[in-house]
């Protein structure tokens, strides 16, 4: 699971910032208001958790947290008529529906693939997101396979399908909590490689490091909400119609991971990953 330029949200996305740990109000998950048959966590606000830095799907810039993730998720809050509200969470939390059962949001997305055990704790949107693994070393490394990661030692990140796929070739992983620690961990020679989703590491091929080769998977990112929750599913992937239909999808995804998709990726939202 889970970089371009920096860019702001468009307006629309209406993404506010929420860094501090927010309570999630223990086991009460009753909704305080309705969008259109929709209940949500806040009246009037569709509330997201995510787990930057995870540059381009949500990443920090001037007291925000934007990102393609929050642009893909402010055009649902758009066709709700409420705001948008951005919390920054583990990923534990997120990928393991623990956040959205506590009521600390109403939707994740935080580049997560979907998975057969992930799909039992959560309720996954169509995909929107083709993603496979990269592999980030220093420049000049002759690190460039798997095979030529034995006996090396690999930054993961914690609870992600990259950290599952390194471990699952037998490669000896170190555990890192975000994208940001990994690259430190490498930087610093902690770790001699670093294996992340392709679309975040692109961004930090650069300044001494390199991307040396990329595995594929099948991996495929969706939105994710409380199990059950299907006017907001619904919803979801309404707009994910409406966004592909109408080029929406297009712009956010050229905007925010710097090249516009493949014809085969945009067809409709089913296509995407």
């Amino acid at each position: 699971m889970r970089t371009r330029s920096a860019a702001l949200l468009p307006a629309a996305a209406g993404v506010a910032l929420l860094l501090a740990a927010c309570s999630s109000g223990g086991d009460d998950t009753s909704a305080e208001g309705t969008s259109d048959g929709v209940q949500l966590v806040s009246s009037g606000q569709l509330t997201l958790c995510t787990n930057p830095p995870y540059e381009p799907f949500e990443y920090e810039e001037g007291g925000q947290i934007v990102g393609f993730d929050p642009a893909i998720v402010g055009e649902v809050a758009k066709d709700l008529g409420v705001e948008l509200t951005v919390k920054a969470t583990p990923f534990e939390g997120i990928q393991s529906g623990a956040d959205l059962n506590t009521g600390n949001c109403d939707i994740v997305a935080s580049g997560v693939t979907i998975t057969p055990e992930r799909e039992a704790k959560i309720d996954f949107s169509e995909p929107y997101f083709d993603a496979n693994q990269g592999l980030l070393v220093e420049e000049g490394s002759d690190l460039d396979s798997a095979d030529a990661l034995t006996g090396k030692t690999v930054a993961v990140q914690q609870a992600t399908t990259g950290e599952t796929w390194a471990q699952e070739q037998g490669l000896t992983t170190v555990q890192f909590e975000d994208l940001g620690l990994q690259i430190q961990a490498l930087k610093t020679g902690q770790v001699d490689a670093v294996i992340n989703d392709v679309a975040v590491l692109g961004p930090w091929a650069k300044d001494g490091l390199e991307m040396t080769a990329t595995f594929s998977t099948g991996e495929q990112y969706g939105l994710g909400v409380k199990k059950g929750n299907t006017a907001l599913l619904d919803q979801v992937n309404a707009t994910l119609d409406r966004i592909h239909s109408d080029g929406t999808y297009d712009e956010l995804y050229t905007q925010f991971i710097g090249t516009a998709p493949i014809e085969a990726a945009t067809a409709s939202p089913s296509a995407d990953s």
